[in-house]
């Protein structure tokens, strides 16, 4: 029997237009990027309080996190950067109305996820301790952070599971249950953690592995739930173990021309913290920890600007591929104005309250001594920061990832670092500082040529 035009018609419009294309922008940039920013508050709350936990144990085991932390991170840039290339993929596909390149691209990612985790888990076994030797010399600070770095690494399979299927979920629009997994992962660090550490309720005294412990269990949950979410209540991908084991090299090339500029832009922040880590250490392993306890306290103000920045990109792809230039602009102009809003608080914070934030590390005098200035000065590039978060987002919604990646080069390895090491001759750990706020000086203004090239080619030029 035929099928009918009219059929054919209502079988294509069996797919409602996604609230991306329909939605006011105000309320739907809130709706997508609220509980992504919320969840992300309580990821750096866990952060925070894992570190704050570890201070506990001794300024040596701060400081041994610390000095994992650039792996830790390059595992995060790994994981996020092919998330990026997802995301793009997959909302641009479904603006444009082609489902099945966004199933594809969905099961292709969860694939390139497990890769992943080979990868790390092979780094774990025979490159930890090698890494954390790289920094230090300290025989208990390379115990605390080989160890911590090595459980972290090897049981990774959560965190990229995590990622990969919360950035699905965000990709759609589902981003309240992306804020559940996130929430439910970070409650149950934050509850293991004095549990694991300290040896609560029954439980073995684990200390710098309990943490590490934590924060991998928290992830695992977090990473099957979002799978869950994916399978049960995500109508806009099909999840299949076919695709999953059959990926299309097309789709694997289209997601890392986006993905791959996303990782390296996200890596070289693992390099920025490595060599600041060398740079430091001339000095005194307390600057190291301070430098430790300033990124997990930026985290408080980053992380939700990041999970504004989750929440546009999907927005402005997906508008792209249904060419709505207006809703690409309203949208562009309500986050630049939320992002440095907020960044402002926290630079007011960071000026009125060092002393506090410092304390709730256990901080001595001579870490008060080194650590409310470096507060300060640091805390003073917040809103250029902001700024070019947001305008990075058109580069990842619009396939030009590159130029995040010339910015961030630039920013950390051009600036940041030459600046740091050539104020460090001075013999003055407080000038180091300095390096921060004339780094994200430089930053903005590349932000705003690249943008406005980018800008000009894919949205004026329609």
């Amino acid at each position: 029997m035929g099928i009918t035009m009219a059929e054919m018609k209502e079988t294509t419009n069996i797919r409602k237009e996604n609230k991306m294309g329909t939605m006011p922008i105000k309320r739907l940039l809130i709706s997508m990027s609220l509980p992504m920013m919320i969840s992300m508050m309580v990821q750096a709350l866990y952060n925070v309080v894992d570190s704050i936990y570890v201070a506990q144990l001794s300024e040596n085991a701060l400081t041994g996190v610390t000095l994992a932390f650039p792996m830790q991170n390059l595992m995060i840039a790994v994981g996020s950067g092919t998330a990026v290339g997802i995301n793009a993929m997959l909302s641009q596909s479904l603006g444009e109305k082609q489902f099945e390149h966004a199933n594809k691209s969905a099961n292709t990612g969860l694939l390139l996820a497990f890769f992943n985790f080979i990868l790390f888990l092979l780094i774990g076994l025979f490159g930890a301790h090698a890494f954390i030797a790289t920094q230090t010399s300290d025989p208990e600070i390379l115990s605390y952070g080989s160890t911590y770095l090595t459980i972290c690494c090897c049981l990774s399979f959560g965190v990229f599971c995590q990622i990969t299927g919360e950035r699905l979920l965000q990709s759609t629009g589902r981003t309240i249950y992306s804020m559940i997994t996130q929430l439910t992962g970070a409650i149950i660090n934050i509850i293991l953690d004095p549990i694991l550490i300290f040896g609560l309720l029954g439980f073995p005294r684990m200390g710098i592995a309990g943490a590490a412990a934590a924060t991998v269990i928290g992830q695992i949950v977090a990473g099957a739930m979002s799978l869950v979410f994916n399978m049960k209540r995500n109508p806009d991908i099909v999840l299949s173990f076919h695709s999953f084991l059959h990926p299309k090299a097309w789709v694997v090339k289209r997601i890392y021309m986006v993905g791959v500029p996303s990782i390296l832009m996200i890596a070289i922040g693992s390099v920025m913290t490595f060599l600041m880590n060398l740079i430091l250490s001339v000095f005194e392993t307390t600057a190291t920890a301070v430098f430790g306890v300033y990124f997990k306290l930026q985290s408080f103000f980053f992380m939700p600007i990041f999970g504004l920045n989750n929440g546009l990109v999907p927005i402005l792809a997906y508008n792209y591929g249904a060419k709505r230039k207006d809703r690409i602009d309203e949208a562009l102009r309500t986050a630049l104005i939320g992002a440095v809003s907020f960044m402002l608080i926290g630079t007011l914070i960071f000026w009125l309250l060092p002393e506090a934030l410092l304390f709730l590390f256990n901080a001595s005098d001579r870490m008060l001594f080194l650590g409310v200035p470096a507060l300060r000065i640091i805390s003073l590039g917040f809103p250029l920061a902001g700024a070019c978060i947001i305008m990075s987002s058109v580069f990842q919604a619009f396939s030009e990832s590159i130029y995040s990646l010339f910015v961030s080069a630039g920013r950390q390895m051009l600036v940041l670092i030459p600046v740091a090491w050539l104020l460090s001759r001075t013999g003055n750990v407080n000038m180091v500082w300095i390096a921060f706020p004339v780094a994200e000086g430089m930053s903005l203004l590349l932000s705003i040529i690249f943008f406005r090239k980018v800008y000009r080619k894919r949205v004026l030029e329609w």
